[in-house]
């Protein structure tokens, strides 16, 4: 591939100058192909580990449902004895069961069970779980696997304390509830009895509670409603803690009712009769530190396990106000300390393989970490090396451009740049080399415009100050030949201005246009016959040939139309021998969607290699200033421009020795932005 060299001139106004790096295309490349490494790389790892970590996380889900049910059952024994003592045999249930390795030691490490030999790998530095009654874990304890459920204040349900009741009650309420659910058959209710944690039965009825339609029954079913001896001792135990807990905050004693809902006490109840309050009192908001009483009230919504006690949040409403959160807070802990002497200590749970080692899961080591990095690096080193290549390659042949428009501009002589590749840059390369040869025939254009204006100008100018000088010095007598000649060599003057005149003003945009309906043949006729003289002259026939069916109608200003069509006659005229014949046709598109004009002539013709540049400006085919053929070289490109101008198009057909066809195109109706019935329309500006 070869590049152009670009000149090394000293700094100034138009010195070339290097294009900075953070601007520059190769630096550009780099650092995008730097990041799109460095994305791949940090991709292919985060999916690597995502896949691992997805692997990983499926294997710990089934571990954590084992571990959960195991947390559950342990959490069970805890909550129903006041010592750890005789956990063994359940440890070594469970362990057989999800073979695993389970172990239980105190807060301080002390074995209590162990389903391992005694010669077992040591204990991980980090235990499993916590098992405390009164601080369940809610993450296992509604885990995968967990089948129990814990009240708001995180004591188990199972933690019933001094309220579990002895025999003789619990069998006094079962006949109660079992006379009831039979109560509840006879009018069609299907309901059931379920014991709680307590062992207070409750009645379920099978479809969900209405509380009106058993209301309509007249059952005697709120009889279970009344606390029992052993559970108004408890409760009046609990009440005594937690008026305790209120008194050191300044505050009101509350009565506490069975479902843990509370009301302003007036006098202390005594322990034997603690009545069942009638009215709605507060109950334990949930954002609070809630109880649980380990009783149940009548008709509560079924617990997953048989024998679990419905929390205060399943039975009493939301309650707020500053008071009611204190309450609910010391009656949370009023609760812990009454069930504080009846369930195991906390205990922490270890859960592991036989041999030892904890749940797996995912670690980065140093080493894995080291090779992900020397990966990344090589990837890195890879793709930069790759892109200093590739970039290099990209670069030269901009360069070679770059250095080419810049001889252009400080007006050197500039070869074509030569780009082998037949892609984007070869294409570039190919329109710069297009746009600088066509550069350099405008170059060569405008000169010679500058000479032939200058001819054009100075012949009528020498001509005219030639004679004006011998009359002055009574050579030459100013008659009226004299005049005429005069007149004749200014007219010429004139009509070279105006042709430039015309074509600067379409050059740049203000050429001014007034469109009116144009009837075509006649305004044909009109410039056939402003030539008549001329072709008379030069012994060329002039004539319009009329259309051979209507023209469609045709909007534009017949001033500037009148003046295309004009040069191009003029030119037919002065190209055509004598006894040649110049005809003017006007005719319709076959879509009836435009206008054309033909000016055909019976001349020389024009050879096909310059028939794509006769609308050039300044361009002749004759090269020779005869004063019959020359002319400015203006004519045919203001007729071009003036058909551009309407919306149309100039077009040239030839054959040489046999004649030429000059077509204009129009497109049919309004050729402005405006339309004839709109005032703006006829003076628009192109």
């Amino acid at each position: 591939m070869r590049r152009l060299r670009s000149v090394r001139r000293s700094p100034g106004p138009g010195a070339r100058r290097t294009v900075p790096l953070r601007k520059s295309l190769f630096a550009r490349l780099l650092a995008v192909s730097a990041l799109v490494a460095a994305c791949s790389v940090a991709a292919t790892a985060w999916l690597a580990v995502q896949t691992t970590s997805g692997a990983i996380r499926q294997e710990q889900g089934q571990n954590l449902a084992a571990d959960a049910r195991i947390y559950h059952r342990l959490l069970g024994y805890a909550a129903a004895h006041p010592t750890w003592d005789g956990v063994g045999a359940t440890v070594r249930e469970l362990a057989e069961q999800s073979g695993r390795r389970i172990a239980l030691t105190t807060q301080a490490r002390a074995p209590l069970a162990d389903s391992a030999a005694r010669d077992a790998a040591a204990l991980p530095a980090q235990a499993s779980a916590v098992v405390d009654p009164l601080s369940v874990d809610t993450a296992l304890s509604t885990g995968a696997g967990a089948t129990g459920s814990t009240t708001t204040d995180r004591v188990d349900p199972r933690a019933v304390g001094p309220f579990r009741l002895p025999e003789a009650e619990r069998t006094r309420l079962r006949k109660t509830a079992d006379r009831g659910v039979a109560c509840l058959g006879d009018f069609g209710i299907a309901a059931d009895v379920v014991a709680g944690a307590s062992g207070r039965p409750l009645i379920q009825v099978v479809g969900g509670n209405d509380p009106e339609r058993i209301r309509g029954t007249g059952c005697a079913v709120d009889a279970l409603d009344t606390p029992t001896a052993t559970e108004r001792k408890a409760l009046k135990a609990l009440n005594q803690l937690a008026d305790a807990c209120l008194e050191r905050q300044g505050r009101d004693g509350v009565h506490l009712s069975l479902g843990l809902s509370w009301g302003q006490a007036a006098e202390p109840v005594p322990a034997e009769a603690v009545p069942v309050p009638a009215a709605p009192m507060a109950t334990m908001p949930p954002t609070a530190e809630p109880s649980a009483v380990p009783t149940e009230a009548p008709r509560a919504e079924p617990r997953d396990v048989p024998g679990a006690v419905p929390g205060p949040g399943d039975q009493q409403a939301a309650a707020t106000g500053e008071n009611d959160r204190a309450v609910a807070s010391c009656v949370g802990t009023a609760r812990r300390e009454q069930l504080s002497s009846y369930v195991a200590s906390p205990a922490l749970l270890f859960i592991g393989d036989p041999g030892g080692a904890t749940v797996p899961g995912f670690d980065l080591s140093p080493a894995n970490t080291a090779r992900i990095a020397g990966a990344a690096a090589l990837v890195l080193a890879l793709t930069v090396g790759a892109s200093v290549l590739v970039g290099a390659r990209l670069v030269r042949p901009l360069r070679a451009l770059t250095g080419a428009a810049q001889r252009m501009r400080d007006g050197e002589d500039t070869a074509p740049v030569v780009v082998a590749a037949d892609n984007e840059i070869g294409r570039l390369a190919a329109t710069f080399n297009d746009m600088s040869a066509h550069r350099a025939r405008l170059e060569a254009q405008r000169k010679a415009m500058v000479s032939d204006v200058a001819h054009e100008l100075r012949t009528p100018l020498s001509n005219i100050r030639g004679w004006l000088e011998a009359a002055q010095d009574g050579v030459a007598d100013p008659d009226p030949e004299f005049i005429a000649f005069l007149h004749t060599e200014a007219v010429q003057l004139q009509h070279i201005i105006d042709d430039l005149q015309d074509l600067a003003q379409a050059d740049a945009g203000a050429l001014r246009l007034h469109p009116e309906p144009v009837e075509v043949a006649e305004l044909l006729g009109q410039v056939a016959a402003a030539h008549q003289a001329r072709a008379d002259a030069a012994g060329v026939a002039l004539g319009v040939r009329p259309p051979d069916r209507p023209l469609p109608a045709l909007s534009a200003d017949p001033v500037r139309l009148r003046q295309a069509v004009g040069n191009l006659v003029s030119n037919a005229v002065r190209h055509t021998p004598e006894g040649g014949k110049v005809t003017l046709r006007a005719y319709g598109s076959e879509d009836g969607d435009a206008v054309l004009v033909d000016v055909a002539d019976t001349g020389s013709g024009i050879p096909a290699d310059d028939l794509a540049r006769v609308f050039d400006r300044f361009w002749r085919g004759e090269k020779s200033r005869s004063r019959r053929t020359g002319g400015s070289g203006l004519g045919l490109a203001i007729v071009r421009k003036l058909a551009e101008a309407h919306g149309g198009t100039a077009t040239a057909s030839s054959t040489p020795g046999e004649g030429s066809v000059f077509t204009l195109r129009f497109p049919a109706g309004t050729t402005s932005p405006g339309t004839p019935d709109d005032p703006d329309a006829m003076n628009t500006t192109i």
